[in-house]
């Protein structure tokens, strides 16, 4: 039976209608109708196509609601990858001015050089997605993934209303992805989760979490009850139509198309402009409608989009720039002490938890007395808290007005804490310096973990296998209590921890025993002195030749050390004062740990002897420890910093600050093929 014409137009207007007020609400925030209205146009429309199934299209809106289960999702390779944008975290307006002087470096541009114009947008805080459209219908939705690949979440996609099915251009791109952020608005997380309280079900835990586990349920149905909205930034692969010169002009496009686009974007000229727009996001930022944690800047021109290309996995022409982090109030519950692998006693707030920067928050550090003094924080106290990305929360300042009455007393750690709460040794705190410390050293179980980690390590004395949770047990069960104790170990005792089996613990043992054999830096290093890294580890090695002459110089001679300065030296003699530390020694020493020694003093022979080096940037085939190692076998030192005394400075791709001051300095800079060459000619 041929389907009457009146009926398939008017199926035909219905959609239009509907597809022109769903843009107008969720695209352009301006509806023309009320919400009744339009639900009798949705509902005709459902009439019809349940009366006509063969009405139905894939772009009705009617198809918005999901469809069967999933038994998991399918994987999409982007045929543009999906890269991920670098990072600013400087919170502060420098962010902004170091990525403009990187991107006119990078393009060598003088000061008279006009400014460069930036595209600035808001950096969302949802999930990335790659929507694909083909002859303007939309035929597949995937997530980042790794970048290369995705996760197939069409079904689900289709079900945000903000995301048109078909594009409103009169001659669509052949192929046209467009790239965005899903994500939900603070007030339809808020009505979502009082709906779920209502209901009995489980509430969300923040708007991120909302939508990305909205995203990627198996039932589209569950997806289409979820409140998700969606913002275009950009483009994936293009194919029949002329993109527009600039990004800002591509955005303006998408929106012609249907797509919703912030409106919370700018053009802007140089880094005064980047700043302002910064600001001005930042003061506005909790009267937002949705989470955002930063904004975006891009090189507005896509041509100097081409010629600044990429880096590793991220474009040389676009970086986020942070915004402070969040914070919030909470009460002090109470204030304990945690003990590092260096003996230092951290000061932790315990606190009535509170939901701050995407997660619950229940501990902040206090850092030091020094801290707790500044701050004059109490048990009881009404604070801020802090949390920014992964970093540790930290208690930001008291509200002492709300101080509980009477008042509670001042926190000190030695009054508390006059001896290590997980050893029982003695606690003191050297002058000058913020950290108590607990003097146990490696008899110390709270520090003995990380101690056996540290001189295990590949840096140290590199036992290859000797993980945290193989440490866990040998600790746990008083099988080791020193770094001794591992040369003592027997295969029995090894194939018989958790996880492990003959074969394992035969591996384990070889590479213990093969340790035995290593150079006095890497056994200074190992030893975990406050202090010592390896740079200092390798020149103390190389002053004293041999390890009695180490143990027993003073801090006077310890100074005669090249960058050993007092309170590296003062380290150095409180832990060969310690008589348990040298027992340790003597005990290695007795095991068969064993390295080559030299006469004190004698100086370091190879063609790059007496000359300083800096590493900055990636190099092309050697990593920062490989060239470093190549340096100082042929006589040579890595410095960590630019000064004068520096002699050349090795740059690779993303060339730093170091870079800048070198140049500044007039200090010579070196590729990677001219370290190779000075290296194979033995001169510098």
């Amino acid at each position: 039976m041929t389907l009457p014409t009146a009926i398939a137009e008017r199926a035909q207007v219905l959609r239009d209608q509907i597809n022109y007020h769903n843009y107008r609400y969720y695209v352009l925030d301006n509806p023309e109708i009320p919400d009744a209205e339009f639900d009798r146009l949705f509902r005709e429309l459902q009439a019809l196509e349940v009366a006509h199934p063969e009405l139905v299209t894939p772009d009705s809106p009617t198809q918005r609601v999901g469809g069967r289960p999933l038994e998991g999702f399918a994987q999409v390779r982007h045929r543009v990858p999906m890269l991920s944008i670098r990072t600013e975290t400087d919170i502060e307006s420098s962010g902004a001015y170091n990525f403009d002087a990187r991107i006119r470096r990078e393009l060598k541009l003088k000061e008279h050089d006009p400014p460069i114009e930036y595209a600035c947008e808001l950096k969302f805080d949802g999930l990335a997605i790659n929507l694909r459209y083909e002859q303007g219908l939309l035929v597949q939705a995937a997530t980042r993934g790794d970048g290369e690949t995705g996760e197939d979440v069409t079904q689900n996609v289709r079900t945000i209303h903000s995301i048109p099915l078909r594009l409103t251009a009169d001659v669509p791109p052949e192929v046209l992805e467009v790239r965005g952020e899903v994500y939900m608005s603070r007030a339809d997380f808020e009505r979502f989760n009082e709906k779920q309280r209502a209901s009995g079900g489980t509430p969300l835990v923040n708007p991120r979490n909302g939508a990305a586990g909205s995203i990627r349920q198996l039932d589209p149905a569950i997806a289409a009850q979820r409140p998700l909205s969606f913002y275009a930034y950009g483009l994936g692969e293009v194919a029949g139509w002329e993109i527009p010169k600039h990004h800002g002009e591509i955005l303006d496009a998408l929106l012609k198309m249907g797509f919703p686009v912030s409106h919370e974007r700018a053009v802007v000229h140089g880094p005064q402009g980047l700043v302002q727009f910064h600001d001005d996001i930042g003061r506005r930022r909790d009267s937002l409608p949705f989470d955002i944690d930063g904004v975006v800047y891009k090189v507005n021109r896509l041509d100097l989009q081409e010629r600044l290309g990429f880096v590793s996995r991220e474009p040389r022409w676009a970086v986020a720039h942070k915004f402070p982090p969040q914070e919030e109030l909470t009460t002090v519950e109470a204030i304990e002490v945690q003990v590092g692998r260096t003996g230092a006693l951290t000061p932790v707030a315990r606190l009535k938890p509170v939901f701050v920067g995407g997660v619950t928050v229940s501990n902040a550090t206090l850092h030091n007395q020094d801290e707790i003094d500044r701050l004059d924080v109490r048990e009881g106290d009404t604070v801020i808290v802090r949390r920014a990305g992964d970093v540790i929360p930290e208690v930001v300042s008291v509200l002492k007005d709300r101080r509980p009455r009477p008042e509670p007393a001042r926190f000190e750690i030695l009054e508390r804490y006059p001896v290590c709460p997980v050893c029982g040794s003695n606690v003191a705190r050297q002058e000058g310096e913020a950290a108590i410390r607990c003097t146990g050293g490696l008899y110390c179980p709270a520090q003995r973990k990380q101690a056996l980690l540290h001189f295990a390590s590949r840096r140290a004395m590199d036992i290859e296998g000797l993980g945290e949770k193989l440490v866990d047990q040998l600790v746990d069960q008083g099988i080791v209590h020193t770094p001794a104790d591992l040369y003592k170990l027997g295969i029995a005792k090894v194939a018989n921890l958790e996880r492990m089996a003959e074969k394992s613990a035969s591996n384990l043992l070889a590479a213990i025993e093969k340790s035995k054999h290593t150079t006095l830096a890497r056994f200074i290093f190992a030893l975990g002195i406050r202090n010592v890294g390896e740079s200092t580890a390798k020149d103390l090695a190389k002053h004293f030749g041999g390890l009695d002459s180490l143990m027993d110089a003073d801090e006077a001679a310890l100074v005669e050390v090249p960058d050993v300065g007092p309170v590296v030296a003062q380290s150095i003699a409180q832990f060969f004062a310690e008589p348990h530390n040298r027992e340790v020694v003597e005990q290695l020493r007795a095991a068969g740990v064993s390295w080559p020694e030299s006469a004190p003093g004698r100086k370091q022979q190879g063609g790059l002897a007496g000359k300083t080096f800096v590493l900055t940037g990636t190099l092309p085939h050697l990593t920062r420890d490989e060239a470093k190692d190549k340096i100082e076998a042929a006589g040579g030192k890595v410095a960590g910093s630019v000064s004068k005394k520096t002699d050349y400075v090795v740059v690779g791709a993303e060339a730093g600050s170091k870079l800048t001051k070198a140049q500044e300095l007039g200090i010579t800079i070196l590729d990677e093929a001219g370290l190779m060459a000075m290296l194979a000619s033995g001169e510098a």
